[in-house]
């Protein structure tokens, strides 16, 4: 088993030099100021939210956006929706696609949905963090409801899980089904969708009472600001889901 270093700060600022890094993973690291230089590698995989990408002196961070825009079209949605009529225009899009996304996941056997490609989440754990998105944005944040998580939600990666779990009363080792995870799942965006379509300018704007979990910052929290987190949660994991399905639907069997 490769060895595995946790909330450390032992690389920072450090320098690599002629040793073999072939299948290294960096998930979940701050890796601003990053340089990779006079390297080489057959396949060199990136992904996450960078301010700037160079590759070999070219600048391909606008290229790389505007190509992501183009091939998931509810991302610019998400992201630039600022009145109320733009954040029902976003959600009505992230509704559909998720109707027929998962008509497409049910034609694929339990067991499939069940899979992690290339160490990712499977399709049914991407569904249990959305739902826990959804629970701690809306359910917590802003309509500050008595038991807002779901036991069967899942922290991001960058989250404490095992306290976050224990506080949350999360059960992180759950292996629902995906019928399973969907009650909750679909409870919780019928939730948002009366949420959007109750919404007011002034409601954009209001403090929330709570923040979506205790690890949060102590700060304010507005309608807004949750929403559209919510809104990028469901477009990128969206993109995520998909890409994977391809994969599995191209499998044997």
């Amino acid at each position: 088993m490769p060895a595995e270093y946790t909330q450390g700060d032992q690389f920072r600022g450090a320098r690599i030099h002629l040793c073999d890094l072939s299948d290294l993973e960096i998930r979940d690291c701050d890796v601003t100021g990053l340089k990779i230089v006079d390297c080489y590698g057959g396949d060199v995989s990136l992904g996450g939210g960078f301010e700037r990408v160079v590759v070999n002196d070219v600048d391909v961070t606008a290229y790389v956006e505007a190509e992501l825009d183009r091939l998931h079209p509810n991302r610019v949605l998400a992201r630039e929706a600022t009145s109320v009529a733009e954040y029902r225009a976003a959600w009505d899009a992230i509704e559909k696609q998720w109707r027929e996304t998962l008509d497409r996941a049910r034609r694929l056997p339990e067991a499939k949905l069940q899979e992690r490609i290339d160490g990712e989440w499977s399709f049914v754990e991407t569904q249990r963090h959305l739902l826990m998105a959804g629970d701690a944005w809306i359910g917590n944040a802003v309509l500050e409801e008595d038991a807002p998580y779901h036991p069967l939600g899942l922290p991001g990666g960058g989250t404490p899980a095992e306290a976050s779990a224990k506080l949350l009363g999360l059960t992180l080792d759950a292996i629902p089904t995906l019928d399973e995870v969907l009650a909750p799942r679909l409870a919780r965006m019928a939730t948002v969708r009366r949420v959007v379509d109750e919404l007011t300018e002034a409601e954009l704007d209001r403090v929330c009472g709570r923040k979506p979990a205790d690890h949060y910052p102590d700060k304010d929290y507005v309608v807004r600001r949750c929403l559209s987190v919510v809104l990028k949660e469901e477009a990128e994991h969206h993109r995520y889901a998909v890409r994977d399905l391809t994969v599995l639907e191209a499998e044997p069997g």
